[in-house]
This record gives structure tokens, C-alpha cells and sequence, in this order.
């Protein structure tokens, strides 16, 4: 996930032999576990405010995000603003997460406040929603598939493109995309799993090749907006054209 977006699905954990119990990143959005507040309220909190605009305006614009929204209704997954995405209060290191319990983009007000930031998280965790509804996956017991989705993630979000990483003071030439990549996965896998780094990496590296060179729905790594919008059009007219046989 970028820049501390914690991506993965919580709930309950179950308490190994030796181990702490997972709460499966839980701890990081608090929020999960209070009362919805009334929307008086809401309204009178200026971050749920910006949160709310922001979002509509990257569901409106953003072609990252019009593309993975077409692409889960196609797969029978309609998106709807209302009901799977959340503004709430989060921990000070993450952005945002994908709750599989209740199929939720949880949006972390206090930590996102430019429109730039609101595009990259809402287009990676809609892409965690894409897998979520595409393919089985074992948020909760398989650390290789959480691997493999902040494998995706990253590599189609935005996250790890070059702006990005000369913001971070991070630079590189050949294979940097794939370093960056590979980093983002295993962060995010720390963040939201009670798991050793040399866990977190095993899976990664296991599930990298595969995972990194899966581009659905995208077809290709969008490394600009300008990419972002062409793989739209193209998405857009896969099917136009059939063939009679």
C-alpha cells in the first residue's frame, strides 16, 4: 500500500500456540468498532467534510478509479458510494484499508488531505475490492494472497510511480519500479499482519512474478494519469468488436 495505507481485510483473530493474537489490523482504524455517528454530527467535523468532497470528485474524474468501478460492475460487483466507502479517523501511519468483512473502503480523514493522495488510496484499495470480488481470497488465513493483491496494488495504483518516489527521496534506474513494488507489499503486509518481516517477504518474493505481471482489469501498468486514461478506453472497448465463428 502507499505511504502506510493499510490495504487488507480485518476481523476477529484467533490466537496461535505462540503467538500474539492478529487482530488483522484492527488497531489501526478505530473507528471500526464505534457507533455510526448521525450525520449532524458527521457534518460538523470539517476532515469527514473535505473526505466526502474529495472522494466524489476522484469516483467523478480520476480514470484510475472510473476504470476499476466499471470493471467490478462488469464482474457483478457494483460500487456504491454510500454504502462502501468510509471517512473515518484512522491511525496516524495508515491512509486507508479494504475491510473484506463488509466489502468497505475505509477512507482515513485525518491523513489524507490532497486530492493527489485521496486518487492513489481510493484506486488501491479498489483494487483490493477488484480481487476481493474476482477471486477467492483468503484475506485472514493465506498471507500469500494478501501478498499478491499489495503486489497489485502497488504496481497499478500509482504508488510507486517516478514523482512518487522522488517524493520520497528514493531513486533508482533499472528495476526501481519493482523494488518499489516489492517494498510497498511488504509494508503493507507488516502493517495489518502479526507476522515476521521474513514471513511478510517469503510470501511476497513467492508470489511476485505471477503477481506483479497480473494487470487486470489495467492490461498494462498505468505509470501516468495519461496511461491511466488510455487503458480506460481500451478496457472500455474490449468487447466492442466480436467475431461470428
Amino acid at each position: 500500500m502507499g505511504e502506510g495505507e493499510a490495504d487488507s481485510p480485518p476481523a476477529a483473530g484467533k490466537k496461535g500456540a505462540e503467538e500474539e493474537e492478529d487482530d488483522f489490523g484492527y488497531r489501526l482504524f478505530p473507528d471500526r468498532n464505534k457507533k455510526p455517528q448521525s450525520f449532524l454530527v458527521r457534518s460538523l467535523f470539517t476532515f469527514h467534510n473535505k473526505c466526502q468532497l474529495m472522494l466524489r470528485l476522484t469516483l467523478e474524474t480520476n480514470p484510475y478509479a472510473r476504470l476499476l468501478l466499471e470493471a467490478l460492475k462488469q464482474s457483478g460487483c457494483t460500487v456504491f458510494n454510500d454504502r462502501h466507502f468510509s471517512c473515518e479517523n484512522c491511525d496516524g501511519c495508515v491512509s486507508g484499508g479494504f475491510d473484506a468483512a463488509t466489502s468497505q473502503i475505509v477512507l482515513c480523514q485525518n491523513n489524507i488531505r490532497q486530492q493527489s493522495h485521496m486518487n492513489r488510496v481510493v484506486t488501491h484499495e479498489l483494487i483490493h475490492a477488484f480481487d476481493h470480488c474476482r477471486a477467492h481470497v483468503d484475506w485472514f488465513k493465506n498471507v500469500k494472497h494478501l501478498a499478491c493483491s499489495e503486489i497489485r496494488a502497488a504496481n497499478l495504483s500509482g504508488d510507486c510511480t517516478l514523482m512518487n518516489e522522488i517524493a520520497r527521496f528514493k531513486f533508482g534506474l533499472k528495476g526501481h519500479h519493482q523494488t518499489c513494488v516489492r517494498d510497498r507489499a511488504i509494508r503493507s503486509i507488516l502493517a495489518v499482519r502479526k507476522v515476521s518481516k521474513e514471513t511478510a517477504e517469503k510470501a511476497v518474493d513467492e508470489v511476485f512474478d505471477a503477481c506483479f505481471n497480473d494487470l487486470e482489469p489495467f492490461g498494462r501498468i498505468p505509470h501516468s494519469k495519461a496511461d491511466a486514461k488510455r487503458a480506460y478506453r481500451d478496457f472500455q472497448n474490449r468487447d466492442r468488436y466480436t467475431t461470428n465463428l
